[in-house]
């Protein structure tokens, strides 16, 4: 046996031995509807993360955000997701329609708690409901609407440690260059790329 097989955690048992069982307490805060409170935290928030698996539960988590408000609530276990233009990769909507279970993290800047809904997931193209979902003068191209199962407000702790939203401890800005991640593969200009991607940020969100 390896030294990493040895100190592998294998069972429920040996997990809650190290961290202890569940504060009664904490249950009170798990909900499966959203209420006053976590539908004004949704409609402040321009950011949530959208994690998918596959039929063989394959991960995928995907970015999605807007300005405040671009989730649409239908009703207190419903809301829509717009789906925009983006690198047409597909894997979130691909996995969804393989399996509808679905997470989302809702994030509000400045504000170390955020939400988690966990539930399932649809893929919609009522041209209704992407006319409602707007935003730049274009429509969404699909709605992903999700039915709530489980919802609950996550403490601040990753925030506080990460010191995520403290500036002053923010790096410089990394440049992530597409260019050269994809210049060899394509037999393409890294600068062309880099160049071609900074203009669809300009003109295609």
């Amino acid at each position: 046996m390896s030294e990493s097989d040895q100190h592998r955690v294998r069972t429920v048992s040996e997990l809650r031995a190290i961290v202890g069982e569940m504060i009664p307490a904490v249950e009170v805060k798990l909900s499966a509807a959203l209420d006053a409170v976590t539908i004004d935290f949704v409609k402040q928030s321009p950011f949530l993360v959208l994690s998918t698996a596959n039929a063989e539960g394959e991960q995928d988590a995907s970015p999605k955000g807007d300005g405040p408000g671009f989730v649409l609530i239908e009703d207190e276990r419903t809301f829509v997701i717009p789906d925009r233009p983006g690198n047409r990769l597909v894997f979130g909507l691909e996995n969804i329609l393989a399996n509808p279970h679905v997470g989302v993290l809702f994030l509000i800047p400045g504000t170390p708690e955020t939400l988690r809904i966990n539930g399932t997931a649809e893929i919609t193209r009522d041209p209704a409901l992407l006319e409602r979902l707007t935003a730049r003068g274009k429509p969404a191209v699909l709605g992903i609407r999700v039915h709530i199962e489980e919802c609950f407000f996550h403490c601040a702790k990753a925030f506080l440690r990460s010191q995520l939203w403290k500036p002053e401890s923010w790096p410089e800005r990394k440049r992530i260059s597409f260019g050269k991640i994809m210049a060899a593969k394509l037999g393409a200009d890294a600068d062309q790329i880099d160049k071609a991607i900074e203009e669809d940020y300009r003109t295609n969100l």
